[in-house]
């Protein structure tokens, strides 16, 4: 891996540009690279890798979709974001702070995924590397369980609801269950297609008879991440164009704060913890989802 910041480079081939990134994302996980730091050039960087330029830049833009670059693009080497630092210690909104983790999960040989949410909205984006990397070789797990609670279709929301309530049909919990029942299927869609590369793989759905305040991540029994559904009032179109003005929250946003079992006793605590409340909502006051 790295050795004081440095890869150790396989002279009989050439680093691909996932690798100079993972690289590049350790060093910023351990602190090699700080906040605010400057990268060295790309050229610097294809040399010190042996790789050509354009490897280098697919490794940046890697990063800077993860959300771990600035001032990319602006003439001069890029800096390292200011919440990039020690990477699973800041919390980062979900669309940043969730690839990453999944990537690194899902270099183990059987992978666990538990999810509590009101869609599978950020999940979908998050899978897309590791996914990647499995279609193209890089990893191998043999089997990957992915077990998901959403909230049940019959009840009434919390979030997200109509300013002011409303009479009859509901076209906010209906836009709501749309969204939730596409983007299950999408996601079970993505995971199975796994299958065709000789991986075992099981999604399952449960729904919940409330809506969660929160959204919780548990990844191979070993981290947990969990962020705050925060409520505010916004207008959004439904499927007829009708502007509606309701109570939502913006799940992609959400900050996501991490806890490692590698990290310590109290980490330890709170992830055990946190699976322990996971399966006992799975084994006992969810019901079964059907996504139609």
């Amino acid at each position: 891996m790295t050795t004081q910041g440095k890869v150790a480079v396989d002279a009989g081939r050439r680093l691909s540009p996932q690798e100079i990134a993972d690289n590049l994302r350790e060093r910023i996980r351990v602190g090699d690279l700080k906040a605010g730091d400057r990268l060295p050039t790309q050229a610097e960087l294809a040399d010190e890798f042996g790789v050509e330029r354009g490897a280098v830049r697919q490794a940046l833009r890697a990063l800077q979709e993860d959300g771990l670059l600035t001032n990319v693009s602006k003439g001069s080497p890029p800096r390292i974001a200011e919440f990039a630092e020690g990477e699973g210690d800041e919390p980062r909104p979900t669309m940043v702070a969730l690839a990453p983790r999944l990537v690194e999960a899902f270099q183990e040989t059987r992978v666990r995924i538990d999810a509590v949410c009101l869609t599978a909205e950020s999940l979908i984006p998050a899978l897309g590397e590791p996914l990647r990397l499995i279609h193209a070789g890089a990893v191998r797990p043999e089997r990957i369980d992915v077990r998901i609670m959403l909230p049940s279709r019959k009840i009434n929301l919390a979030f997200p609801v109509q300013v002011g309530g409303v009479e009859g049909e509901d076209p906010v919990h209906e836009r709501w269950l749309g969204m939730r029942n596409a983007q299950g299927q999408v996601l079970r869609y993505n995971l199975h297609a796994l299958r065709s590369h000789g991986v075992e793989v099981q999604v399952t759905f449960r729904a919940l008879p409330f809506t969660p305040p929160v959204k919780l991540y548990l990844l191979n029994e070993v981290e947990a991440l969990m962020g705050y559904y925060t409520v505010a009032r916004y207008e959004e179109p439904s499927d007829d164009g009708v502007l509606l003005d309701m109570y939502d929250v913006r799940g992609t946003e959400s900050l996501l704060f991490s806890f490692e079992k590698r990290t310590g006793q109290r980490d330890v605590a709170f992830v055990e913890e946190s699976q322990r409340w996971f399966d006992a909502l799975w084994e006992t006051i969810t019901t079964d989802l059907t996504l139609s």
